[in-house]
């Protein structure tokens, strides 16, 4: 009873989440991509977990309210991504390609962690920095709220 009770939680928090994220479209370098806009904290939180797929030229942007040096998990996503770090100036500072960790515990999860400060995080399919050719130093634009 108790499974049946935790998977009608988690069905319910990957229905809400995919439903309460604003969608709009942004520009990393000369590429433009849709993203789900994760800024606040329980959408952070909620990030990418429990997908099955990323259709590419999407993504999720992660907005923080400060520039501080950030780190990300692989806590039950299912699909492999690469995260690009911007600082506040929306310059992109760091690319990380990120695998899934099926199994491991909360306390041996990898932590894929930006170095520097960082504002902005992206969330894309594994490899689409490479693809798309965006290096380092590449701007972020996207539209206010």
């Amino acid at each position: 009873m108790k499974f049946i009770a935790a998977f009608i939680l988690m069905a319910s928090l990957y229905a809400y989440a995919e439903e309460n994220f604003l969608k709009k479209k942004i520009k990393v370098g000369k590429t433009t991509l849709a993203v789900e806009i994760a800024d606040t904290e329980p959408r952070r939180s909620q990030g990418l977990m429990f997908r099955k797929k990323l259709e590419p030229g999407h993504g999720m942007l992660f907005i923080f309210p400060d520039e501080s040096p950030r780190g990300f998990w692989m806590k039950n996503t299912l699909i492999p991504l690469s995260i690009g770090y911007f600082d506040k100036t929306k310059k992109l500072i760091r690319i990380l390609d990120m695998d899934p960790q099926p199994g491991v515990s909360d306390f041996d999860l990898r932590i894929y962690n930006s170095d520097l400060g960082a504002q902005y995080a992206l969330e894309v399919p594994q490899g689409w920095f490479s693809e798309k050719k965006i290096k380092i130093g590449d701007g972020l634009e996207f539209p206010p709220k």
